[in-house]
């Protein structure tokens, strides 16, 4: 008789059970921009605000499909493009932690805040901020 019990419903929802992995901070580079997203558009396109004040077209690219999910109002990375000026590629998405980096090494605008995954551009009250449990190096402060 076998050890375990049930079947692949039984195997459902053990894979996270341990802390959340430490990730390293990606930077812009030349060629690249921090965008935040304003509307799904289905088919892994999204429209996007970018900081540069210029609203774009997403693609995910094929390495994060059905692995990195993005909701509205998330903060990325993309590439942008030389022959299309008005589509760009998603390279990376931010956890709230690391928007609040960035925010302190001046890469993003101090008038961003994060409210629950969601992005409210104009409000600087400490309050609306979402606060997780994820640790954070202080060195790359």
């Amino acid at each position: 008789m076998p050890a375990k019990k049930g079947g692949k419903k039984g195997k459902r929802g053990k894979k996270g059970g341990g802390e959340p992995v430490k990730r390293i901070l990606i930077i812009k580079e030349d060629g690249q921009e921090y965008a935040s997203v304003s509307d799904l558009l289905g088919n892994c396109r999204m429209r996007l605000s970018c900081f540069d004040g210029v609203e774009r077209i997403g693609i995910v690219r094929g390495k994060m499909r059905k692995r990195v999910w993005i909701a509205k109002g998330d903060i990325i990375l993309v590439g942008t493009r030389d022959f299309q000026d008005d589509k760009v590629d998603i390279i990376h998405r931010y956890n709230p932690d690391e928007v609040r980096v960035l925010q302190k090494r001046g890469e993003l605008p101090t008038n961003l805040t994060i409210v629950e995954q969601d992005v409210v551009i104009g409000s600087e009250s400490d309050d609306d901020l979402f606060m997780s449990n994820e640790p954070i190096d202080i060195d790359d402060i």
